[in-house]
Formats: C-alpha cells, sequence, structure tokens
C-alpha cells in the first residue's frame, strides 16, 4: 500500500536512518555493507574508464590532426616543436671596461696568491670574501693554498667586458689566468670564477 501522508514518509525514513542504531550488531552490519560498496566501486569505476576507446575516430570523434592539438596531447610529427627562445647576443650587452671591475679583480688577484704564513684555509677564504661571491668561496674551500702562484708577472688587464660580467687577465708564476667577475644584486662586482689562460 503506497505512502500517502508526509508522517507516514517521514516514519518510514526515520526506520531507515535508524536502523544502523538499533544494535551493536545492526551497527557492523551497516559499516561492513558501506565498505563493500565503496570497494566494489572503487574496482568497477576504473574499469568502466579504461574501456573507453583509444582511437577517437573508433568513438565518432575527429582526429586530433584535423581538429588540432589537444590540451595534454603532444602534437603530430608533422608539426614541429617549438624551439626554445635563443638567448640573446653577448655583443648586444658588451661594454666598456668598469674601474671598479679592474678594482675588485686587481685585490683579488693580490689575495689570491698571498695565503697566510700558516696555509689556513679558512684565513685564506676570510681575506678572498670581500672579493668573491658565495657561491665561488664554497669551491675555493677545495684548494690548498699551496697550489696557487706566488707571485704576479703581469697586471691584471681587460679581456672581455658585459654589462653584467668581465675577464681580466693577469700574469703569475703560474702561467696567465682569466679572472671573472659578475655584478651581485647589490651591484657589486665579485669574482666568480677563475681559469688559466690559453
Amino acid at each position: 500500500m503506497p505512502i500517502r501522508t508526509n508522517r507516514g514518509r517521514a516514519a518510514v525514513y526515520r526506520r531507515l536512518w535508524g536502523w544502523p542504531l538499533r544494535s551493536p550488531r545492526h551497527l557492523a552490519a551497516s559499516i561492513i555493507i558501506f565498505v563493500v560498496v565503496v570497494v566494489a566501486l572503487g574496482l568497477i569505476i576504473p574499469r568502466v574508464l579504461d574501456r573507453e576507446p583509444a582511437d577517437p575516430s573508433a568513438a565518432g570523434q575527429p582526429s586530433t590532426s584535423a581538429q588540432g592539438t589537444q590540451v595534454g596531447q603532444l602534437p603530430s610529427s608533422a608539426t614541429s616543436l617549438p624551439t626554445k627562445v635563443a638567448p640573446p647576443s653577448i655583443s648586444a650587452s658588451a661594454a666598456p671596461p668598469q674601474a671598479d671591475a679592474q678594482l675588485i679583480a686587481e685585490l683579488w688577484a693580490e689575495n689570491w696568491i698571498k695565503p697566510p704564513p700558516d696555509d689556513d684555509v679558512n684565513k685564506w677564504l676570510a681575506q678572498l670574501r670581500p672579493y668573491t661571491t658565495e657561491e665561488f668561496l664554497a669551491q675555493m674551500a677545495t684548494i690548498d693554498p699551496k697550489n696557487v702562484p706566488t707571485k704576479i708577472t703581469q697586471k691584471v688587464k681587460a679581456k672581455k667586458s658585459f654589462t653584467s660580467s668581465a675577464d681580466f687577465e693577469v700574469g703569475t708564476d703560474s702561467g696567465k689566468v682569466v679572472i671573472t667577475l659578475v655584478k651581485t644584486p647589490a651591484n657589486e662586482w665579485r669574482v666568480n670564477s677563475y681559469t688559466k689562460a690559453d
């Protein structure tokens, strides 16, 4: 017999929702049924979703080559991927050597070739710190001060100069060395590396 009044519907709903709370056995049965339904849905839904046709033309959809590349898909082999934007040419940012960059290069070179008498790396790095980037100081911590040149034989001179970096060459008793300086965010020149000149 159909339920005809709101009071009758409410009573039925109360009985349905109240059934799990009538006894611990009902509550346990309700939890088990809920867990089984959730696990079943977790297993069935991915399988149903995986059954969609892999070929878009089989599902009656136009192919990606006809409609262009969709989001999340690589373009077909006929179209080429965009290339990386080329960096601006170095000649565009070339600038005359700056006097403060040369001064830092000279001070760094003088302190570089004069390690402390006890060849203490920490003292040597401390005297280079005002002229060197923190990243390069960490690399220099691996150098033995005994292995650096002991005398400057040729003054520091500019080799290449740009707006944010500069190379200076200095002659030592172990050969010529190129010192590379960079401009820090604080707009100060600091030595970032050095290499033996060719």
